[in-house]
């Protein structure tokens, strides 16, 4: 590169810099609206799929033979299927059958969002089921012992001394799948969601550039690291709880 060039180029950078940040600009409010679907579809999601995730682990590693197989088939059904084939299964499948959508169920597969937010919430369940159901098993049977000499009956042994140990052995790994869950988000662009992604990449594809695609990529990263700072957080306030702090 000739000298000439590199002055021509430096000219040409404030000039560079000023039409990528008006173009930032100018695509902030459909980022800003995708920002708060994906934080909406996480925060429901995780929500939602941790409620149905502990009932699936207390039937799998306490409940009765039949329903702990029930719940087990669920969860390999789930985990042994791509979440994009539920997603386009319970869209666009499950909306060609005229009993489906005269059913009371019509209005949550009907919009897009909501469909999105039950497909998410349900598969998160599989998952974290087998996070809480380790956890569960890893309770040490003393403390379950213990709980029982006391006249603990065993609904209360569960609500009071397994199930909060057993939170604190998989928080780490609960964490790991909502970081998990943070991504899969995504893919609910699919199914015409406007997500960040899906934000992201109408942008993209209108200003022929990948400016959106790296903002998208720095704000899943922000969130990323959020996620990890709350699980610490959590972890840390267990410890002293647990050190009777």
């Amino acid at each position: 590169m000739t000298a000439d060039r590199v002055i021509a180029w430096l000219a040409d950078l404030p000039l560079a810099w000023r039409e990528t940040w008006e173009s930032m600009q100018a695509a902030w409010d459909p980022m800003w609206e995708g920002l708060q679907v994906t934080a909406g579809l996480l925060a429901g999601s995780t929500l939602l799929g941790a409620a149905l995730a502990l009932v699936l682990a207390v039937a799998t590693a306490l409940g009765p033979r039949p329903v702990a197989a029930a719940a087990r088939l669920y969860g390999a059904v789930v985990r042994g299927t791509p979440l994009l084939v539920q997603l386009f299964l319970a869209y666009f499948g499950l909306s060609q059958f005229e009993a489906v959508r005269q059913s009371p169920l019509w209005w949550l597969l009907e919009d897009a969002t909501y469909c999105g937010l039950a497909v998410l919430s349900l598969n998160l369940a599989a998952y974290m089921a087998q996070d809480l159901r380790a956890g569960l098993l890893a309770v040490p049977l003393g403390e379950r012992q213990a709980a029982m000499a006391l006249g603990f009956t065993r609904w209360q042994s569960m609500r009071c001394i397994v199930l909060p140990r057993a939170l604190r052995i998989a928080l780490p790994a609960l964490g790991n799948q909502a970081i998990a869950q943070l991504k899969a988000t995504a893919l609910v662009s699919t199914i015409t969601v406007l997500d960040l992604t899906g934000a992201a990449r109408q942008l993209s594809v209108a200003s022929y550039t990948t400016d959106a695609l790296l903002v998208a990529g720095a704000l899943y990263a922000t969130i990323t690291l959020v996620i990890v700072a709350g699980v610490r957080w959590l972890e840390r306030c267990w410890a002293r709880v647990a050190q009777g702090r």
